[in-house]
């Protein structure tokens, strides 16, 4: 069975003739299969998966229905409700489609790849308007769905590789590296770093990257890491630093992986009676209120979540026509100086 090609400006989804051709059997028998109808010999049933799988064909549950029922659904698979960053991202979807007459149908991975590409197909299996999803990593069955989809895809928050439609975001390699510059400019020397799972977040992994880049550049390291295997949470960053200045008590800031966690090791610091910024200074990543609202603002880079969002749908909704060659859009972000770095 050889590789299939998919072109980027494809217009039409894959088609049940296209399984058929490239398994070597007939529509009706490829229409069998998918539906578990009727008796298939086993072998002729994995030639049809397989191929199924290599040209990232999905069924279309709408056949037979109105052909206005393609047409009001847009699919958006994010990877939390409980962190508020998605939230406000779909803030900005529901914004830019109020008015569209377009519905989104949103589906949550908890960061789960394997998740991601069920929830894809099933999506996909709708025919719906457009696709949206956050992040450029993917499964390559993910990978191979979306891209032959023919329909708009349009990944968010992420535009560090090149994606298969549209990317919506920022770059988060930079945004680590101006965390470093900017806080070498204030006279910091000794950085620790406070995580969360980078199996899971590939994006915090490209902020320490670019952080540890800014710092090379300049000559210097970090002293020590300190990374908490799960995801991000406020209690979570208080225990991580608690654990790093344990080993690494010389260091005049930490770097968290997001705002989540900043949090957390500010409350570390007020227990332990550490004086935030003369003593330890604090900086996180995305700009939520939470931050913003504590007696001593944090320092930290605001991402423009809503925006996002928003931005996504309205490139998505363009009438000037079919995917062509892929393109990406930078919201940029902003260092918020704060008062704890």
């Amino acid at each position: 069975m050889s590789p299939v090609k998919h072109r980027r400006g494809r217009k039409h989804g894959i088609t049940l003739a296209e399984v058929a051709k490239l398994s070597g059997v007939s529509e009706i028998t490829v229409s069998r299969v998918l539906r578990d109808k009727g008796a298939i010999a086993d072998d002729t049933r994995k030639k049809v998966l397989l191929a199924v799988d290599q040209i990232g064909y999905v069924p279309n549950r709408v056949a037979g229905t109105l052909a206005s029922a393609t047409s009001n659904l847009i699919g958006v698979v994010i990877p939390s409700l409980s962190n508020i960053v998605f939230p406000e991202v779909l803030n900005g979807i529901h914004s830019a489609l109020e008015a569209s007459g377009i519905q989104a149908v949103v589906g949550v991975t908890e960061y789960d790849l394997t998740t991601e590409e069920r929830l894809v197909r099933s999506l996909l299996a709708w025919k719906p308007h457009a696709m949206l999803v956050a992040g450029l990593d993917h499964t390559e069955a993910t990978h191979r769905m979306l891209l032959g989809a023919g329909i708009r895809i349009a990944e968010m928050m992420d535009i560090d590789s090149t994606p298969i439609d549209i990317a919506v975001g920022m770059s988060h390699r930079n945004a680590g590296f101006d965390t470093g510059v900017h806080l070498l400019e204030r006279g910091y020397r000794r950085f620790g770093y406070v995580g969360h799972d980078w199996r899971a977040d590939r994006r915090a992994r490209q902020r320490y990257d670019g952080l540890v880049a800014a710092l090379r550049e300049a000559g210097l390291g970090l002293v020590d890491v300190e990374l908490h295997d799960g995801p991000s949470s406020t209690m979570a960053g208080r225990h991580a630093l608690a654990t790093l200045l344990g080993r690494a008590s010389s260091i005049d800031v930490a770097v968290f992986s997001n705002d989540d966690m900043a949090v957390g090791g500010v409350f570390h610091c007020l227990a332990e009676a550490i004086a935030i910024k003369d003593r330890l200074a604090i900086f996180g990543f995305n700009g939520l209120s939470i931050g913003a609202a504590l007696p001593m603002p944090l320092s930290t880079i605001r991402s423009h979540r809503f925006e996002i969002g928003k931005t996504a749908v309205r490139m998505i909704l363009d009438d000037k026509g079919s995917r062509g060659e892929p393109t990406i859009v930078d919201i940029g972000y902003e260092i918020v100086f704060g008062a704890t770095a």
